[in-house]
């Protein structure tokens, strides 16, 4: 067994084949860990990390992925360096973690926590879901002293589509949800000149990504503010993004037109067996017509069309995401500070640091809420 680290943008790209072979095969597999995802998102987001992707391999087969990265010292957070997983931060990448061929974890395990304990910098995990690979890793680490913090950060709403028709479906859901989208699916094409279109293939993909960006900001006024397609950066790591994912089959732009105009749209990547919802919008100028309960029923509609097992909402505990989910699971944070004397430091400097940023939270969110009641 032999560990390599990954430290240039070249190797990354020299390993998309295995890469993603490995992940195919892996326990953990999920679009937010592909190549194309982390590769671009490294290109466009990685700002001033470094990278520091841990490859293992047996006999030259590539066998295990730790995909990390370094991210320096930010000293007005108080923070340290540390190794962080690719894909962090504010673009919405859920579910990262490890992948391993199955049988190798616990060799893996065994050779990514030998080779972090000699390297002595502090782990910041983030978006793990509950039931993670790098469970084992953790608790080598603990045995070797470091000191191991788990918080859960958020929720994921999912339907599990097994099984189901379109009918069926909505049949498990609350009768008014029930009623409102059956007005809506009935009331629509009666209105409107309507007509449904779904983007999968790369010449139409910059069309749609525009239609979707225009239409969620749209939907973001009055002072409110989405972290979505927020910066040129991020608006230039979907630009490439959804190109690779229409190559690849994955892509799906699905956009509701009223009277030939775009009234609804919504980001969705249907990998492997599960439809992943990521971003949508809606011009407010239909929204009394219910167009985005339309568009999200149109999407789910699809996903049961092909065969998907899965609709998976991705973070957020959105009071609509439960009109439409019944079922949950939780997103992690796991930090990991080794046995000397800075990590304490550091580790008691960035508890004080969150809780100043939750209580300066707290009074700018009762200072927002005493100015909107007058």
């Amino acid at each position: 067994m032999k560990t390599q680290t990954i430290e240039t943008f070249d190797q990354f790209v020299d390993l998309r084949d295995e890469w993603n072979a490995l992940l195919a095969a892996s326990t953990t597999d999920c679009v937010f860990l592909t190549h194309e995802w982390l590769s671009v998102w490294w290109k466009h987001l990685a700002e001033r990390r470094r990278l520091s992707i841990l490859a293992l391999r047996k006999d030259g087969e590539l066998v295990g992925i730790l995909p990390l990265a370094e991210q320096p010292a930010r000293i007005t957070r108080m923070m340290p360096s540390c190794l962080e997983l690719l894909g962090s931060g504010v673009i919405g990448s859920d579910y990262l973690d490890s992948f391993v061929r199955p049988g190798y974890e616990e060799d893996a395990s065994a050779a990514f926590a030998t080779h972090l304990d000699d390297r002595a910098v502090m782990l910041q995990l983030s978006q793990l879901r509950d039931a993670h690979i790098l469970a084992p890793l953790t608790q080598q680490l603990r045995t070797n002293e470091w000191t191991v913090d788990e918080t859960q950060m958020n929720v994921c709403p999912f339907i599990d589509l097994r099984g189901h028709t379109w009918e069926s479906y909505v049949a498990t859901l609350g009768p008014h949800v029930r009623k409102g989208i059956k007005r809506c699916l009935r009331n629509l094409p009666r209105t409107f000149e309507y007509r449904v279109e779904c983007i999968k293939t790369p010449g139409e993909a910059q069309t749609g990504l525009d239609i979707v960006i225009n239409l969620h900001k749209k939907r973001w006024t009055g002072g409110r503010r989405s972290e979505a397609f927020h910066s040129d950066s991020v608006i230039a790591f979907h630009r490439e993004f959804v190109d690779l994912a229409a190559q690849r089959g994955w892509l799906r732009l699905i956009v509701l037109h009223l009277n030939e105009q775009p009234a609804g749209a919504l980001y969705g990547l249907h990998y492997g067996n599960t439809f992943y919802f990521y971003q949508s919008g809606f011009d407010p100028v239909f929204s009394k017509h219910s167009v985005g309960v339309a568009t999200m029923a149109l999407s789910i509609q699809s996903a049961i069309q092909e065969g998907a097992h899965e609709y998976d909402f991705l973070h957020g505990d959105e009071e609509y995401k439960f009109h439409w989910a019944h079922e949950t699971r939780r997103l992690m944070r796991i930090e990991l500070h080794p046995p000397h004397t800075w990590a304490r430091i550091y580790k008691g400097a960035m508890g004080c640091n969150r809780v100043a940023r939750q209580m300066a939270r707290r009074v700018l969110e009762r200072a927002s809420n005493v100015a909107l009641s007058r």
